[in-house]
């Protein structure tokens, strides 16, 4: 049988050398890469496999921050003046939001949540109970780039709430609602994959057991923003002060809790939770346990801070006056017995999340200023009060002396300008101690006149009055307190420079805040008055007096009167007393040393307090101090103000109980009442009902006074 041979199209071809070089070298480079990868995978599960093990753990693992208990605020007598209570609290972590919240998106976009954010809003809104209507908001920008300076949007009350948060301290969690139902803690903890960045934790909630009592002497906490700059020199000291503190903690912001914040502050723990892939809870990790603060004792006597703070309220209505502030202090020691201003505020209105609205019906324009704690942050003339270092300073100085006499014929002139008496009341005959009982404002110009010298510095009024302290801070262990003014010769010329520089500007400066649109009227920044003087003996009648350009705030007329009371020792007032274990054991003692001794002439000094005491008893405070049964030093002191250029009456007393055998609890009060005319009307009335309480644990019946006296 013949074979056929194949067809064309079954031959295959012999493969050529070059054709085999080809697939040999495809060949050995497929064969490498298979190497490499497979090495790769040897590499990553076998010698790797331990470290991206520990990674994937770390990743899983989130740190939930747990605030410290914040310290508890005592009185005197070891009793809750402020305390800490936990509360459930509904937060939000914009860093775990859907769309991550920042300061630069905020810039961005403040007014503009994105859709995933706002959706997530709404449900939590929804569910707490919260309108999810747009609300006028205020969104502070100090911490946001220039160009996202911020200011007032519509937004929803949680957008609103997150944007405020963030504008203030970027990374920390926001607090939405506190104190929210079981319910509501199960719901998110059972449903946190449609609730992301949003946790409940327990925080604690400042509690008030004596309601608004020594509001500004306690203060307030919040979060860490450049708003605590309203108590200090500026944004970046503010920022200072808590360098060291977690930004999503809350920190005191005013009063005894800013001051002593760092012993208030505790130490916070963290809770370490592990999560799957889905961000689902899985379970805890160790936690670090959180530390709670020291508290702080204060000096304050509850009782007669709450007499204190009545009975001023109670004079400032009958008289019409606008507001005012006492202190109650020890004249040995320092210690702040008791402090009140009024207008005053509740403390707790910050505990809770604010509207803009809210704050401007509680603290905006027309409110009175309520946080401002007008014993020690608000200054001016303190009228015939004054007149204790106005008479140690002509003694002193040889200017005067205890045999000398004035007549007061009820105008005292000088150089063709004439001053007189309140009521062109004549007094006759004066020595230094009638001059003190009546409270002759002839005699004390007159003083004014012969203490006066043209150096720079001043004479003897201005070197007696800077002994006391005036013009100068007494150091109390509060933020925020004025030096006020001790007007010399150079303070008067250096203002007139000022205000000339000031005028001349033609924008705002740091120094120069009352730039051309927003002088006074007249074109003037307010500095000094037009035109131009230089000092006059005229200012220093006026000094002599309590009056011009002297500004005092009510606890350095009080310190003042100490140095009177104790013979000389200038002390440092203080409203702690020491600081404590939560178990009461003491750790550090509040007892700061005087700030100096000044040296009276002690028969001077005896002139000066037996004309405080005729004042009490037969002079311009009789009718009110009269019948007081401890012995009372005091004097009555009525100051001119302009208020919108109308000249108002201030009204202000000054006293002291010296320590005895007896009593042996010395104290001295100060009260200043804005706006409530003569010192023996509206003042003195409140400063009986203090030593009423102080003395017999009442403060018995309110009693008017009626001396129309400056």
């Amino acid at each position: 049988m013949i074979q056929e041979p194949p067809s064309s199209e079954e031959r295959v071809p012999p493969m050529t050398p070059q054709l085999a070089l080809r697939v040999a070298i495809i060949g050995t480079c497929a064969l490498a890469m298979f190497a490499i990868i497979f090495f790769r995978l040897w590499f990553l599960q076998v010698l790797s496999g331990t470290q991206y093990v520990a990674e994937a753990s770390s990743i899983s693992t989130r740190s939930i921050p747990i605030a410290a208990e914040r310290g508890e605020i005592l009185d005197r007598y070891g009793d809750k003046l402020v305390t800490s209570v936990p509360e459930p609290t509904v937060e939000v972590s914009a860093s775990n939001l859907p769309t991550r919240v920042t300061i630069g998106s905020l810039a961005a976009n403040h007014d503009r949540p994105t859709r995933q954010d706002a959706r997530l809003y709404a449900t939590l809104a929804s569910l707490l109970g919260i309108s999810d209507a747009p609300v006028s908001c205020t969104v502070d920008g100090k911490q946001a780039p220039p160009e996202g300076t911020l200011g007032t949007f519509r937004m929803s009350a949680v957008a609103c709430t997150v944007a405020q948060g963030i504008a203030a301290a970027e990374y920390a969690n926001v607090a939405i609602a506190k104190s929210v139902s079981p319910f509501v803690q199960d719901y998110l903890a059972e449903r946190q994959v449609d609730f992301p960045g949003v946790v409940v934790q327990e925080q604690y909630t400042r509690q008030y057991p004596y309601g608004d009592l020594a509001a500004q002497v306690l203060g307030t906490v919040g979060p860490i923003s450049c708003d605590n700059a309203k108590v200090i020199a500026d944004c970046e000291t503010a920022w200072k002060h808590f360098k060291d503190i977690p930004k999503s903690d809350q920190v005191g912001q005013s009063g005894a809790e800013y001051e002593y914040n760092s012993y208030l502050q505790g130490k916070d723990g963290s809770e370490q939770v592990r999560v799957n892939a889905y961000g689902q809870f899985e379970s805890y990790a160790p936690q670090v346990v959180q530390t709670p603060g020291y508290n702080v004792q204060l000096t304050i006597d509850p009782q007669l801070q709450r007499v204190g703070e009545q009975a001023l309220a109670h004079s400032i209505a009958l008289n019409g006056g606008t507001g005012g502030a006492f202190v109650a202090l020890d004249p040995d020691n320092g210690q702040v017995l008791g402090m009140g201003s009024n207008p005053t505020f509740a403390p707790s209105d910050f505990t809770r999340p604010m509207t803009q609205t809210q704050y401007n019906q509680l603290f905006g324009s027309g409110s009175g200023d309520p946080q401002l704690n007008r014993a020690i942050q608000s200054a001016g003339p303190t009228g015939s009060t004054f007149k204790v270092i106005t008479a140690t300073a002509a003694l002193e100085s040889g200017d005067w002396s205890l045999s000398d006499t004035f007549d007061d014929v009820g105008q005292f002139c000088l150089d063709g300008e004439c001053r007189h008496n309140a009521g062109h009341a004549v007094d006759g005959q004066l020595d230094l101690v009638n001059a003190i009982r009546v409270s002759s404002d002839d005699f004390f110009y007159n003083l004014g006149a012969l203490t006066d010298d043209p150096a720079p510095q001043g004479g003897p009024l201005q070197e007696w009055a800077k002994l006391y302290g005036i013009g100068r801070r007494t150091a109390i262990d509060l933020p925020g307190e004025v030096v006020g003014t001790r007007p010399t010769p150079q303070w008067r010329a250096e203002r007139n420079q000022l205000e000339q520089e000031c005028d001349n500007l033609t924008h705002p400066t740091a120094m120069f805040p009352n730039h051309p649109d927003h002088k006074l009227p007249g074109g003037s920044c307010g500095l000094a008055v037009y035109p131009f003087e230089s000092w006059t003996v005229g200012d220093n009648e006026n000094m002599a007096v309590g009056q011009g350009d002297v500004q005092v705030s009510p606890l350095q007329l009080a310190v003042v009167y100490s140095a009177l009371a104790n013979n000389g020792t200038i002390v440092t007032p203080h409203v702690a007393e020491d600081i404590q274990t939560g178990t009461g054991t003491i750790v550090q003692k509040i007892d700061p040393a005087p700030r100096r001794t000044i040296e009276i002439d002690p028969v001077y000094r005896n002139a000066i307090l037996t004309g405080l005491r005729e004042a009490a008893t037969s002079g311009t405070s009789a009718d009110v101090m009269g019948t007081f049964p401890e012995p009372v030093y005091g004097k009555t002191g009525t100051a001119q103000y302009l208020n919108d250029g109308v000249e108002t009456d201030y009204s202000w007393y000054a006293c002291f109980v010296p320590r005895s055998s007896t009593n042996g609890k010395p104290i001295v009060v100060v009260v200043w009442v804005e706006r409530g005319g003569f010192g023996d009307v509206a003042a003195a009335p409140v400063a009986r009902q203090i030593l009423s309480q102080w003395f017999f644990g009442t403060p018995g019946v309110y009693k008017s006074g009626t001396s129309a006296t400056l």
